[in-house]
């Protein structure tokens, strides 16, 4: 919401000076999204107030209480400035059929003039990102950025009868003052008259009792709704009014009063004097409501010293009413402060306006000893053995096309919850085997630690190789042998510990290469006499950067006097896919060093 300096000043003259204001703001009350210096001298501030305080600090006036009460300054309270003459009696009817509507208020004004408002009112409302439309329109603007009470006002003349206000019938449409067309339910709620809509409640006025230049009486509207019908309707009509924003936010029934005399001045100040009684339909009174809490509560729930005095001084700068007995504080908040509930809201209270900043951070001292999820526990010891035995850890898919228990809205291949692990770590060591060679090793073995059903959900543990795959609840395999673990671990399973301290044969992870790989082999015959490491070295010389492991010595014989050593080289990028050709050049290079011994011969 934007708000500005120069009209805040109509109600706390000692306000300090704008550029003062940004951390007031901010540590006591909101943030600041935007500051805008205008030309005429004006501060402009563009504050983010959240909906627990919108039903009172969405407008000049409540954020002008705000900073008096904040700062113990004076706050000029207007409402013995709007002095209505006497009013003639009316004849205006008002009926509330929907107990959507809490209170409905009413009055007309005749012999009004259409036409520019005065300069101050242009002045306001384009501070604030608003604009001109006719004095009647402008002083119902006013009012609400002023008071935060939304209000409006229809053209006598165009009325049919009494006003209405009810929940729409089903097929029933209004032509909105944008002119749009919009369709309403009976879960929407309608100002109408004896034969037509006249506006949509708290969300938009309609075009048949539009205010225009012809209007020579009006009648002005002062309401309440419940935030849940408001909110319901513009959701469902799609149309958002700064009306929609502080009725979906909840306001107190009492602000119609404050609110009627406001618009009604601001009337009489164009010269428009021929008031008729107001109707006042309050079918919801706002109920008076207690708080009880003591400096004690509010200090254990802050987190800091509070004494009493500072309690008392700011219920006495808030205005609040109260009574003391021994430590209790018993309050009566205001009406327009509905966010002040249960006495937590006190705390809040307190401590926003003292100031956040003075809680101390402190680390609680917790003395307990916690509880050991032995689930987890027996996963970690299964798996830091497993791992200790040289098997590799995978996970596979918990859905399959087949088992005891049916899942919905699944792909048509994987309808079931697994009933074991085994078929998915067969499918693992098929795809991880191709890998083998990248990897250097000459057996696959992999585990997996998950959840089965089949149907109850059970936790199983399976490891294996291609030759064999084993599964066994978590609790058999725990069971199963517990010397191994002892043996390996260093301890009984009681008194492992923390798993993750053991020392497990694995190395530090390193990503791999998402390109494919290329194996290579070379054998290679040599003197009798002479070993591998010449050989190995000469292939170490050539196969550059792009062999990632290897020369790697997989085979080896003696016959006739000379040795066959065989390596394999793997090669692969980090960057680009690898050709036969770039891996063919290397060979090719190699094979040519070792024709230059005489005694060497490539297989």
């Amino acid at each position: 919401m934007k708000i500005s300096y120069n009209w805040l000043k109509w109600y706390i003259p000692e306000v300090p000076e704008a550029d003062s204001l940004r951390d007031i703001f901010t540590y006591h009350l909101c943030e600041v999204e935007g500051i805008e210096k205008l030309p005429d001298g004006d501060t402009v501030f563009d504050i983010n107030i959240l909906p627990n305080r919108a039903h009172d600090l969405l407008s000049h006036h409540g954020i002008a209480r705000e900073l008096a009460s904040q700062l113990g300054i004076k706050y000029n309270d207007p409402s013995s400035m709007y002095k209505v003459p006497e009013a003639k009696l009316t004849n205006l009817k008002i009926e509330v059929e929907s107990e959507n509507c809490r209170r409905y208020m009413g009055r007309i004004l005749r012999n009004v003039k259409v036409g520019p408002s005065p300069e101050w009112v242009v002045n306001h409302l384009a501070s604030i990102g608003q604009r001109s439309i006719n004095n009647i329109v402008d002083a119902s603007n006013i009012t609400m950025y002023d008071s935060g009470q939304p209000t409006h006002c229809f053209d006598l003349d165009k009325v049919n009868g009494a006003i209405i206000v009810r929940q729409a019938k089903e097929g029933e449409s209004i032509t909105t003052l944008d002119n749009k067309e919009v369709k309403l339910s009976p879960n929407d709620m309608v100002i109408a008259d004896e034969k037509n809509l006249l506006a949509i409640a708290g969300v938009k006025g309609g075009k048949i009792a539009e205010v225009d230049e012809n209007t020579k009486n009006i009648i002005i509207e002062v309401a309440n709704f419940t935030p849940v019908s408001v909110r319901k309707t513009r959701r469902a009509v799609n149309i958002f009014t700064d009306a929609v924003k502080r009725f979906e936010n909840d306001l107190s029934p009492e602000l119609c009063d404050f609110a009627m005399k406001e618009i009604s001045g601001l009337m009489i100040e164009y010269g428009f004097t021929d008031f008729e009684d107001v109707v006042d339909i309050h079918t919801n009174p706002q109920k008076e409501r207690e708080l009880s809490f003591s400096a004690s509560f509010v200090a254990n729930k802050l987190g800091r010293e509070v004494s009493e005095v500072e309690v008392e001084d700011i219920l006495k700068r808030y205005n609040f009413k109260y009574e003391k007995n021994g430590e209790e504080f018993t309050i009566t908040p205001p009406a327009l402060r509905l966010d002040l509930q249960i006495p937590e809201d006190m705390v809040e209270e307190i401590g926003r306006v003292a100031g956040y900043d003075k809680v101390t951070g402190k680390i609680p001292k917790i003395n307990f000893t916690p509880k050991v999820n032995e689930t987890f526990e027996m996963i970690q010891k299964s798996r830091a053995y497993l791992l200790s035995q040289g098997y590799n850890e995978v996970m596979t898919y918990t859905f399959a096309n087949k088992g005891k228990v049916e899942v919905l809205a699944s792909a048509s291949d994987k309808k079931f919850l697994r009933t074991n692990l085994s078929d998915g770590l067969k499918e693992s060591l098929v795809l991880n085997k191709v890998n083998a060679p990248l990897l250097g090793e000459n057996d696959i073995k992999v585990f997996e630690i998950g959840n089965v059903w089949s149907p109850l959900e059970e936790m199983h543990v399976a490891y294996g190789n291609k030759k064999e795959i084993k599964e066994v609840s978590l609790e058999e395999f725990m069971k199963a042998s517990p010397d191994a673990f002892v043996q390996v671990l260093g301890s009984p399973r009681e008194e492992l510990g923390d798993i993750t301290s053991q020392k497990h044969t694995g190395s530090a992870f390193k990503m791999w290469s998402l390109f494919p790989f290329i194996a290579r082999d070379i054998a290679v015959w040599v003197p009798e006499s002479e070993g591998k490491e010449k050989l190995e070295n000469l292939i170490k010389e050539n196969i550059t950067e792009l062999c990632v492991k290897g020369p790697d010595m997989f085979d080896t014989f003696t016959k006739e006097g000379r040795t066959s050593f065989g390596f394999r080289m793997i090669f692969q990028s980090y960057e680009r896919t690898l050709t036969d050709s770039e891996v063919g050049e290397i060979m090719t290079k190699i094979t040519n060093k070792v024709k230059e011994n005489s005694e060497w011969e490539v297989r």
